[in-house]
């Protein structure tokens, strides 16, 4: 990063950049914070050129290097930053750029095309030039709205006075479905009729129409026509060969402008696309995949992953369909790396566990180790990644090696009590589902009441795991005996809201009434009174826990708000607001 003490510009510019530089470090996905900053850092000096100040210059590329760096998909700034680098140090400097870009983007009709434009103005060999024009062809030429760059391919070749190159190039495009084809297809049509016949077909085609016009000539007698005729019967049939190409090509463009009408923002933003847009993108998905067209589909999965580069799914069903090809394991590991490493939020960890379950599937197990590790050292609460692990060393080290990360988990300081929780009750469920030790799950559950009653997972898994023991035949029955001490201990020591416990408590009449013994119903009638009865009777609050008489816990809205979007699968709220207390909230 630039020394921003070291400006050619004055104090007050300086001032200023140091102070967006910080608003951006703050919040590094602001795009307005990187967007007053760039601006800022290109009105240094009155406006940057070849004589700016080396820091000046410096600045300028140092924030555009990390801005491009986090927004690699935003093409308008990688012309833009080339433009500026042309200004300032040359042609040489701006390739440099531009291939940055498409390295980046290499998908981008529009970044292609302006870097094809530089090339042309700045390159004076032409094979040089036709290379570059064809390296984009590879990367956009199938794109729906490519036109802008064949027009520009063709548009050099004229230049070039290379009649033999466009009819080449127009002789590609025709089989493209694109969204300009017909104006293609009709100066194609034009320059066959001037074009040399044996540039029309490759050499098999046309003796195959030479062939069948000479059967036709025989057939009526014809012997001995002037070969300017054969020739214009062969062209004939090369031009109906053509028009087919037509037909097809306008019946392909067809299906897919049904798709691509709908196709509201082609390019990246960090705004939210409508659900419609993904839907679009979803069905226009199924129907390339149908084609089965394995270029195709490739690229329009490219294409979409620029729209939809910050949403999970798209990036999960590519690696899906490419692992579905044979051979492309390298293609899959690639696709997972790019969305991990670049698009996707590390606050979504799926597709990183996704990735780690295909590395686990191709024998690199310390690969999929590292994945699980980097997530946690982003979201050390992940409740979805600790138990991913602990899954992936039970596979591999067997039951102890599992409990040994739940264990280290637990005991981890910068781990939060709600995660702690969950974490206890898939210790116990390992024990029980895995080793089949029901009495090792349910000492789990009974020495860590104590520390996470206070979550209603913990209630709620421990409740679940006693009532798919079989119950007892016999008339001393401990399983309800067991329920019995779960509730009885949910009352008196738990501080979840009492509308939870009343949830719960639920559970526990069900189990009476269907699986309860003769005096079940005594039992039913006093918590049916006691728990769903006027206050005056309500058993729920009289034996809250109050330690060294600490106020109790107080989750506000704001605090609420901030725990579900953190841990959205396995929040607990676990104690009704109280205007009266003024305990700290748990997530400050």
């Amino acid at each position: 990063m630039s020394d921003f003490n070291q400006f050619g510009s004055s104090d007050e510019e300086n001032v200023e950049i140091k102070k967006l530089n910080q608003d951006v470090e703050e919040d590094t996905d602001s795009f307005e914070a990187w967007e007053k900053l760039i601006r800022a850092c290109e009105g240094q000096e009155g406006g940057l050129n070849r004589n700016s100040s080396p820091q000046a210059l410096a600045t300028l590329r140092d924030v555009y290097d990390r801005f491009l760096l986090k927004f690699p998909l935003l093409f308008g700034y990688w012309k833009k930053y080339a433009d500026l680098e042309f200004n300032i140090s040359g042609p040489e400097s701006a390739e440099m750029i531009y291939e940055r870009g498409c390295a980046s983007i290499k998908n981008c009709v529009d970044l292609w095309a302006s870097y094809c434009s530089f090339k042309t103005e700045t390159t004076h060999t032409p094979h040089l030039v036709r290379e570059l024009f064809e390296r984009a062809a590879t990367c956009v030429g199938l794109d729906f709205l490519s036109h802008p760059f064949w027009d520009k391919y063709i548009e050099y070749e004229e230049r070039q006075e290379a009649q033999d190159k466009i009819f080449a190039i127009l002789q590609r495009v025709i089989d493209i479905p694109m969204h300009q084809y017909a104006r293609y297809f009709e100066r194609f049509r034009q320059m066959a009729h001037t074009r040399p016949i044996e540039e029309l077909v490759p050499a098999d085609t046309l003796a195959g129409f030479r062939a069948d016009v000479d059967a036709e000539t025989a057939a009526y007698g014809g012997l001995g026509r002037p070969e300017l005729e054969v020739e214009r019967d062969i062209r004939a049939k090369i031009d109906a060969m053509y028009y087919e190409v037509f037909q097809r090509t306008q019946d392909e463009t067809t299906k897919r402008w049904t798709y691509e009408s709908e196709v509201k923002r082609p390019y990246f933003h960090v705004t939210e696309l409508e659900n419609s847009q993904i839907a679009n993108w979803r069905k226009y998905l199924d129907f390339e995949e149908a084609q089965d067209d394995f270029a195709r589909i490739v690229f329009l999965y490219e294409r979409c992953l620029v729209t939809c580069a910050l949403y999970d799914e798209f990036w999960i069903r590519y690696a899906r369909w490419m692992s579905a090809q044979p051979g492309k394991d390298e293609e899959v590991r690639h696709i997972y790396m790019r969305a991990a490493t670049l698009f996707v939020p590390v606050s979504r960890p799926g597709i990183r566990l996704q990735w780690a379950y295909f590395e686990e599937s191709s024998g690199r197990v310390g690969v999929a180790r590292d994945i699980h590790e980097a997530v946690l050292m982003q979201l050390p609460d992940s409740v979805e990644a600790i138990v991913s692990w602990a899954n992936l060393e039970r596979r591999q080290d067997g039951l102890d090696a599992a409990i040994q990360v739940y264990k280290a988990q637990i005991d981890a300081q910068h781990v939060n009590i709600f995660t702690k929780a969950v974490l206890v009750t898939e210790w116990a469920t390992l024990l029980w589902k895995v080793k089949g030790s029901i009495a090792e799950a349910r000492t789990v559950f009974a020495k860590n009441v104590q520390w996470y009653g206070d979550s209603r997972h913990f209630w709620e898994k421990w409740i679940k795991f006693e009532l798919e023991q079989p119950t007892s035949s016999e008339l001393e029955d401990p399983h309800g005996e067991r329920l019995e001490h779960i509730f009885n201990e949910l009352t008196a020591k738990s501080r979840i809201s009492s509308t939870a416990k009343k949830e719960l408590f639920l559970t526990y009449l069900d189990y009476l009434q269907k699986r309860g013994g003769k005096d079940a119903m005594k039992t039913f009638l006093r918590l049916d009174r006691e728990i769903y009865g006027p206050a005056s009777l309500s058993a729920l609050d009289k034996h809250i826990l109050k330690e060294n008489g600490a106020p109790r816990p107080v989750m506000d809205e704001a605090t609420q708000a901030k725990a579900e979007s953190r841990y959205p699968s396995y929040y607990e709220y676990y104690v009704e607001p109280d205007a009266s207390a003024q305990g700290n909230a748990p997530f400050e």
